[in-house]
């Protein structure tokens, strides 16, 4: 078995060439700290060769957490003795950039007694350009194989395999002595000079991308376009989602009329309706709002528009004590808190990387959208305002976003003035990658693989605790009372922590329970509310939740705790591996529960007031 390092900077396609080289669905992104871990997998074509894709990194100096871990990684892997060879991905629309990076592989590579090989992407982007690129000048020039290819299309891709498949020459006899010993200046010198000699004559790609910068990155028509941009992402949850939702909860009702009448036990028949069907069934409705979000977020990865929205975003966040690039890692948050928390690595002030910590989990994550998506539906009427362009339950979700993400940078505001600077605070740069079509058939399968991952991570969770829920509150009295149940016991111990809220002892058990994971709330309240309800049919929670009685402004109060409350355990465990330490999670949990408890006491009285 021999390994092949796959390494090249951010944005020049490499992690996606390793999913086409592997047939795996790695995480594909438009910027700098997508890939925060080296991942490996077996040629299709070639089994014996296992490739490795390393994070993105500039140089072999690193400057971030992120580069140096990608950098610690490639030294074991090259003292290890199993490397047949390093394969450099670079954008072959800007050279440069990316020779300079190889020319410094190519010194490790005579160091180790490796093979370099060079892997030119984006070919795809040449010949739509009508851009020419001199591949065998380069590899005469440098003394190491020069392989055009584009990953997006897979042109170059079985020749690139055939290579890695060969034995090759011993590099210390095809690389110039004088490469050794270079400093950096000396790398960048001669990267420009390869670039100018064999490079893409012109500078159509860089004026193409200069007319769309001068719009998505002006202050006036660039703040416009990122709230749209936002909106649409959030009103898509709804809109593309509904169907699928619908026929989810159809297919639900359809299988429990096949499977209930043929189960002739009344506790079986109560725990299959009340915990599977009413439990488990509430929670999978919203997985499809779950595909969305995640394939609308990879389209602004994909498209290299994520890094234009962190300079945009970079000025106001510098008033929370924050930067551009802590913007990244909590639009990473939106989809989940733990890759954002493992994002900020690219941060390399210390200081401002710990404040954007506190910030991700207050980031609106896909764990808290089924919550989200029950009190809404619930609450807000699937309406459409200003001739049918605005959706209310989308301005409600986008509402409910920029809540959390308010709440996020009003902490790190307060905590950063009681910091002390220290001087550690690096200036704001950030590559803008070129602006791209996305690659639809990567983004679909990643978005699948976000959703399955979603439920085979939750489900487990949720069916346990579903099952729990309904053991207590079936007991003993067989659902007659649930009031009466062992879980209504416990229910009524709690309840006057939330009846300030407005919430009785059910929704005080679902808060509870949803500490373990903030998803298993609805499929808490849809197993109370089954075994309350056992006698009518399998009816949508939402409908449930509108028949129980529950207020507006208790609603409301919900939706805020939610927003602010740190309730994954996961994320928690996750922060505490990164720090070094359980004082800041600690800190966190204990610190955001009393500030959500505050702030959703302040929504319901406000909301009462308003109504």
């Amino acid at each position: 078995m021999s390994q092949v390092l796959l390494v090249g900077s951010p944005n020049s396609g490499k992690s996606l060439l390793f999913n086409k080289l592997t047939g795996l669905n790695q995480k594909v992104a438009n910027f700098p700290g997508i890939t925060v871990g080296t991942h490996s997998g077996h040629s299709r074509h070639y089994p014996e060769i296992e490739l490795v894709d390393f994070p993105g990194v500039y140089s072999l100096h690193a400057i971030s957490g992120e580069e140096s871990i990608a950098l610690d990684a490639l030294s074991h892997a090259l003292e290890a003795g199993d490397v047949a060879c390093i394969a450099c991905v670079v954008d072959a629309t800007r050279l440069e950039k990316g020779l300079v990076f190889a020319l410094q592989l190519q010194e490790l590579c005579v160091q180790y007694g490796k093979r370099l090989i060079i892997a030119a992407n984006m070919q795809d982007v040449l010949h739509k350009y009508d851009l020419e690129f001199d591949a065998t000048g380069l590899a005469r020039a440098m003394g190491t194989p020069v392989i055009p290819l584009s990953a997006k299309t897979g042109e170059g891709l079985a020749h690139l395999e055939k290579v890695f498949s060969t034995s090759g020459q011993d590099p210390a006899a095809v690389i110039n002595s004088d490469i050794i010993g270079r400093d950096g200046n000396a790398f960048r010198s001669q990267a420009e000079q390869l670039a100018r000699d064999f490079g893409p004559k012109g500078d159509l790609l860089l004026k193409t991308h200069s007319a769309a910068d001068a719009f998505f990155l002006s202050s006036v028509t660039g703040g416009i376009s990122f709230l749209l941009i936002m909106y649409f992402l959030f009103q898509s949850i709804f809109t593309w989602a509904a169907p699928v939702m619908d026929a989810v909860e159809s297919s639900l009702l359809w299988l429990s009329s096949l499977v209930l009448p043929l189960i002739g036990n009344s506790i079986a028949y109560d725990f299959i309706n009340d915990a599977i069907f009413g439990g488990l069934g509430a929670f999978l409705v919203f997985v499809p709002q779950i595909f969305v979000l995640t394939l609308m977020v990879g389209m602004l990865e994909d498209s290299g528009y994520l890094s234009r929205a962190a300079v945009i975003c970079h000025r106001p966040l510098r008033l929370f004590g924050l930067t551009g690039k802590s913007f990244i890692p909590m639009l990473s948050g939106v989809a989940c808190a733990i890759p954002g928390i493992y994002a900020a690595r690219t941060i390399e002030s210390p200081r401002r990387r710990w404040l954007t910590y506190l910030a991700i989990p207050l980031m609106p994550c896909s764990a808290r959208l089924p919550v989200y998506a029950l009190l809404i539906s619930a609450f807000i009427p699937a309406e459409a305002v200003l001739g049918g362009w605005v959706g209310l339950q989308g301005l409600a979700m986008f509402g409910i976003y920029l809540l959390g993400i308010f709440a996020g940078l009003l902490v790190t505001a307060l905590v950063s003035r009681t910091m002390d600077d220290q001087g550690d605070d690096a200036p704001f740069v950030l590559e803008m990658p070129p602006y791209r079509m996305p690659s639809w058939l990567p983004l679909l399968r990643g978005a699948w693989e976000r959703s399955k991952h979603f439920v085979t991570k939750a489900g487990p969770v949720i069916f346990w605790v579903t099952m729990v829920v309904w053991f207590l509150g079936y007991f003993p009295n067989q659902g007659a009372d649930l009031g009466q149940s062992w879980l209504g016991t416990l229910g009524h111990i709690i309840e006057p922590v939330f009846a300030p809220i407005g919430l009785d002892w059910k929704y005080g058990v679902a808060i509870m329970a949803s500490f373990l994971a903030r998803e298993v709330f609805v499929g808490t309240l849809g197993t109370l509310f089954g075994i309350e309800g056992a006698q009518d049919n399998v009816i949508s929670l939402s409908e449930r939740v509108q028949a129980s009685g529950l207020s507006v402004e208790s609603g409301f109060a919900l939706l805020v705790f939610f927003a602010i409350a740190a309730q994954c355990v996961s994320t928690l465990a996750v922060l505490a591996r990164e720090t070094g330490s359980w004082k800041l999670p600690v800190q966190m949990f204990i610190g955001y529960s009393l500030f959500a408890y505050a702030s959703a006491l302040g929504a319901y009285h406000l909301v009462g007031m308003l109504l």
